[in-house]
């Protein structure tokens, strides 16, 4: 893929942030209010964070305060460290595109649970690796909506857009909705739909869109 061509991005062996300040600033999530944050916190205070934002909020929700209170602290050169992947980023898509966000601030980025360190060649490199693989899943999520719509036509069901939109339909219109490339009536479009349909069957529609924006990275003035 082109995407992994040297010539096409940055160097992935150069070290990056160029200047750290070695600074670590930890983040830790639990699903719901049951749960506790302890064994996160541990890990984040051993790994030698000097402060930990915390949110009590589900993975699928993108109202994540303390998130997003996080991401304004940190400054260049410092580090973000979480416990794991999966407390940080709602999907491949969203831990992507905030992790690429860091790094055009010029911040690091650590998972403890997974061994991943983005100011290390290695790690860049995996989630350059990431990336490559998020691609991928949206081309096959729109090759097999496609072949789903053309075998419906081939049985006779056509006439425009559907009224009522299919489960698949719906299931392939959730993983588009993160992506920041594709605006709401461009996945209507491509899945056959109204923007409207899309808003009827899911619910929680503008949450999905607000991770897609790169603003929720961005520090305020200083």
């Amino acid at each position: 893929m082109t995407a992994l061509e040297p010539a096409d991005g940055p160097d992935l062996l150069v070290a990056e942030p160029l200047v750290r300040t070695e600074i670590k600033i930890g983040y830790a999530r639990v699903s719901t209010g049951g749960q506790k944050l302890e064994r996160q916190i541990d890990a984040l205070t051993a790994a030698g964070c000097r402060k930990i934002f915390a949110d009590k909020k589900s993975g699928k929700n993108a109202l994540r305060p303390e998130l997003k209170a996080c991401h304004a602290f940190l400054d260049p050169g410092d580090t973000l460290v979480v416990p794991s992947l999966d407390r940080y980023g709602r999907s491949l898509q969203d831990l992507i595109n905030m992790v690429a966000e860091l790094r055009e601030r010029g911040i690091g980025f650590t998972s403890l649970h997974e061994n991943l360190d983005t100011t290390t060649p290695g790690g860049r490199l995996v989630f350059h690796v990431f990336a490559a693989l998020a691609e991928f899943i949206r081309e096959l999520i729109v090759i097999g909506t496609n072949e789903g719509l053309a075998a419906a036509r081939a049985r006779g069901r056509v006439g425009g857009r559907p009224t009522v939109a299919t489960e698949e339909v719906i299931r392939a219109a959730r993983d588009l909705l993160p992506d920041p490339g594709r605006s709401i009536t461009s996945i209507a479009k491509l899945l056959g739909v109204s923007p409207g349909t899309l808003y009827n069957h899911i619910p929680d529609l503008r949450e999905l869109r607000a991770g897609a924006g790169p603003r929720q990275l961005e520090a305020p003035a200083k």
